[in-house]
Formats: structure tokens, sequence, C-alpha cells
């Protein structure tokens, strides 16, 4: 039975109302601030209003901060988060949910737990990884004693090297392996029925066909939130690409950019500039959300139906 009380609707629209302008208050200031010639957005109080200067303030900031070449390194490293996230967690979650093998739950949980374990909590290892991916051979030939006696019986050390600083192999990879993508998909996979995969085993489907022909479609939808999510976030990230970059003219992200728009200590406090900036950096994701939230409405609709 559905209740309607007048006192109760009231007070869940004064509180969405009041999430609303909490989420879009900030936008809207930076908007204004935007659009706002030097003079106007250092007055006190700041005037609420958007002003004539907009196109000006985005045309300085983007010469400015150079952005073109950063939007696209932001635009590739977001991309290849996003895509081998989605594959690495549908293919693990694949596995876990439809073989059948002793350690497939010890791997879910092995998986499960790097959630208490962020990037930025493990950012030295991961740094130390990164420098040199293949490190962890090293030791293990140095522990075993195969490095000291390949090199006394040839006089040659074995020294294995694969530095992925300033590159996009590293400012990618440490950023795919999460597992929140595996148990969003393993969630949505054991809700498929029993009898869709017999049916399909009788139809003699393979494990890939099957995959491929009946899994990803209906986890569509799925794969469009997660997308959504791994997209603003890699495109958000700041501290992992400042530490591995320091050939920030050729790999240098959008996020980090902002800084040289921020005025120096001594300088004009041109804020215009630096929140028209903020602006043009805010639009990709926002439009990735505004597009996702299209076909994931039809995903749902498409679904009920």
């Amino acid at each position: 039975m559905i209740e309607r009380s007048p006192i109760f609707n009231f007070v869940t629209y004064a509180a969405m109302t009041l999430g609303l302008l909490v989420v879009l208050v900030p936008f809207w200031i930076v908007i204004v601030a935007g659009s706002q010639s030097l003079q106007e957005v250092s007055r006190v109080p700041i005037v609420l209003w958007p002003s004539s200067h907009l196109w000006d303030n985005i045309g300085t900031a983007w010469a400015r901060a150079d952005l073109g070449p950063k939007m696209l390194n932001s635009l590739i490293v977001a991309v290849g988060v996003t895509t081998g996230k989605i594959v690495l967690a549908s293919l693990s979650a694949f596995a876990i949910v439809f073989f059948n093998f002793k350690a497939r739950m010890v791997c879910f949980w092995l998986i499960f737990i790097t959630l208490m374990l962020p990037l930025e909590v493990r950012i030295v290892p991961t740094y130390a990884i990164a420098a040199n991916a293949l490190l962890p051979f090293q030791v293990i030939l140095d522990t075993l004693g195969i490095t000291g006696l390949v090199e006394a019986i040839s006089s040659v050390r074995i020294s294995l090297e694969w530095n992925l600083l300033n590159s996009y192999t590293g400012l990618i990879l440490p950023l795919v392996a999460t597992a929140t993508g595996t148990f969003l998909y393993r969630q949505f996979f054991m809700t498929i029925p029993d009898e869709l995969v017999e049916a399909s085993k009788m139809d003699g489907a393979s494990p890939v066909r099957f995959f491929f022909d009946v899994l990803l479609p209906l986890s569509r939808t799925n794969m469009l939130a997660l997308a959504t999510i791994m997209f603003v976030s890699s495109w958000n990230q700041y501290l992992w690409p400042l530490l591995i970059t320091t050939d920030r003219a050729n790999y240098g992200t959008v996020v980090m950019q902002l800084k040289a728009l921020i005025p120096a200590q001594n300088g004009t406090p041109d804020w215009n500039v630096t929140m028209a900036g903020a602006l043009i950096i805010m639009l990709p994701p926002l439009l990735i959300v505004a597009f996702m939230q299209r076909w994931f409405v039809r995903g749902l609709i498409t679904k009920d139906k």
C-alpha cells in the first residue's frame, strides 16, 4: 500500500532541493567567475550573475595552459583505463562465476581484498614497479642464485628492466588493476538464470560465444554505468600522473595543467581565467555522463520491455 502524506512529501522534496543546491551552487560559481572580467571577479562580495567575458577567458586559459595536448593525453589515459577495467573485470568475473574450479573463491577474495589497498595507499611499491616492471622477476632470479650462476659461467649478468615512467602504459596500467569492476560484474553474472546457461550448452555454444553473444548484451547497462564511473575517475586523476611523469610537456594531463592557471603569489589574481580553465576541464566528463545517462536509461527501458 502506498501512503500519501503531504508533510512527508514536503520533507522529501525539500531534502532533494537542498541536495541539488549543494551540488549545483559550486558549478554555478565556477560558471559565473569564468564569465567575468578581472575587475568583476575581484569585487567583494562576488557578483553571482554571469558576465560577457566567458569566451575571452576560455581562449586565454586554453592558450596559457596549452590545454590541447593535455586534453588529448587525459583522453588517452581515461579511455585506456576504462577499456582495460571493463575487459579485465568482465573476463575475471566470467571465470569466477561460470567456471567451476577449486580456487575460484580464493581468487575472488584475493581480488576483492585489493579494494582496501587503493593506489594512494600502495603508491610507493607501485611507483617502484612502474620504474622497473620486471623488478619482481629480477628479485626471483637473484634470490634463487640464477643471476650469479649465469654470470659465473658466461660473465654475463642478467639485468631485467622495463621502465614505464613517462609513458602512456605507465599512466594506464596501475589504474586498471582494481577490484570494483570485478565485484560489480560478479554480482550481475550471479543473477543470470541457470536455465539460460543450460540452453546455451544445448545449442552448442562455447563459453566464448556464450560470453559474447549472451552475457555482454545482457550486461550493457552495467557496462555503461561502470564505464561512466571509471572514465570520470581516470580523468580526474592527479596524484599518479604527477608522480610518474617528469616529461610534463609530452605526458602531462589536463588536471595537472590546471596548476599553470592558478595565479602566482605576487601575480595578477585573474581567477576568472582559472575558472574558465576549470570549465574546459570539466566539460568532457560532463558530456560523457550525459551521453551515458541517455544510453543507460534506454537500456533500462529495453530491459523492462
